[in-house]
């Protein structure tokens, strides 16, 4: 899918694009392709003079070579934004390529962006810049307020991983926690520590593309001081991040606690049983042997003696142990 944004009045604008004669018609900013086909591809490089390198989405490419600027002045960002629309957050990765210096492009330049899918940061700035006027004024900074959105965006998310532990804290420490319940909640924990570390890397990569933009020397003296906006914004997450682990290994320690507890309890009942049991089987064992002249056939009593005598050697530790309050769990 080709999608080009013009400013009109301040405001963006959206047109999809389907043919090559349609793109003559428009002067963008910003050229977005979604999961582009090949003859897209050859409308961008037949039109702006553009190509589009083949290993723009490959997920193996060197860390160095993410930001890089070309002889012509192109400059090329590769950054991974967060997606959490599912239950299993992941981070898809897209390419840009901001041209300033191109006869088609007029003064302001364009942005082109490639990528899988649709994001959410994507989504969250064209509705932003289509209801507030004088919001992006050039592809600069449509670049600017991708990475301002995906920030914010990873604040959100932050804020529901406090929601989700919050739910936990209050399971684990409000009453009893059963085995099923600590499973649960070993389960919950472990998904928002997931999302936390991906927020986290996500923050730095958002990090060093600003810090890429800044060291270029391609932003003006407002642009300069929004980016450097945008990496206080990420170093306020980085706190809320850190003290989100720790509370996330405190509720992980906590609920192996209870989990160890439930097990001991189950291992003391046992323990318990075994030495309150001990003496009736000592009886047992001694009228067992094979004496000479065994007593209970002796004497009438011999057998109805032997078994009171286990079962009062039986009571006894019993009743001990339950006034010593080790019967209980």
């Amino acid at each position: 899918m080709l999608n080009i944004f013009t400013l009109v009045n301040g405001r963006l604008f959206q047109e999809e694009i389907e043919s090559l004669e349609e793109l003559s018609r428009f002067h963008p900013i910003w050229v977005d392709l979604e999961a582009p086909t090949l003859e897209e591809k050859r409308w961008v490089k037949q039109y702006y003079g553009l190509s589009i390198p083949e290993d723009a989405m490959d997920e193996d490419i060197e860390e160095s070579a993410r930001f890089y600027e070309e002889d012509n002045g192109d400059l090329h960002i590769r950054s991974d934004f967060l997606i959490t629309d599912e239950d299993q957050p992941r981070s898809v990765r897209a390419a840009f390529i901001l041209n300033l210096a191109n006869d088609q492009l007029k003064s302001k330049g364009v942005l082109f962006s490639i990528h899988d899918e649709d994001l959410p940061v994507f989504r969250l700035l064209r509705m932003r810049a289509r209801r507030a006027p004088g919001l992006i004024a050039d592809a600069r900074e449509v670049l600017l307020k991708l990475f301002d959105a995906d920030v914010e965006y990873c604040a959100d998310r932050l804020e529901g991983v406090y929601d989700e532990l919050e739910k936990a804290s209050k399971l684990v420490l409000s009453g009893e926690v059963t085995d099923e319940l600590a499973g649960e909640v070993l389960a919950a924990i472990a998904r928002q520590e997931d999302l936390n570390g991906r927020i986290r890397r996500n923050a730095m990569d958002t990090r060093r593309a600003v810090s890429f933009m800044m060291r270029s020397r391609m932003l003006g003296a407002e642009q300069f001081e929004e980016a450097r906006q945008i990496m206080r914004d990420i170093d306020s997450l980085d706190g809320h991040t850190a003290f989100l682990f720790d509370k996330i290994n405190f509720l992980m320690d906590a609920t192996v606690g209870f989990i160890n507890i439930n097990q001991n309890k189950i291992i003391k009942i046992f323990s318990v049983a075994s030495v309150a049991f001990l003496p009736p089987t000592m009886i047992a064992s001694l009228y067992g042997m094979n004496f000479e002249h065994m007593p209970e056939l002796s004497q009438p009593w011999g057998y109805p003696f032997a078994l009171g005598l286990m079962v009062l050697s039986a009571v006894v530790p019993m009743v001990y142990f339950h006034k010593k309050g080790w019967l209980r769990r």
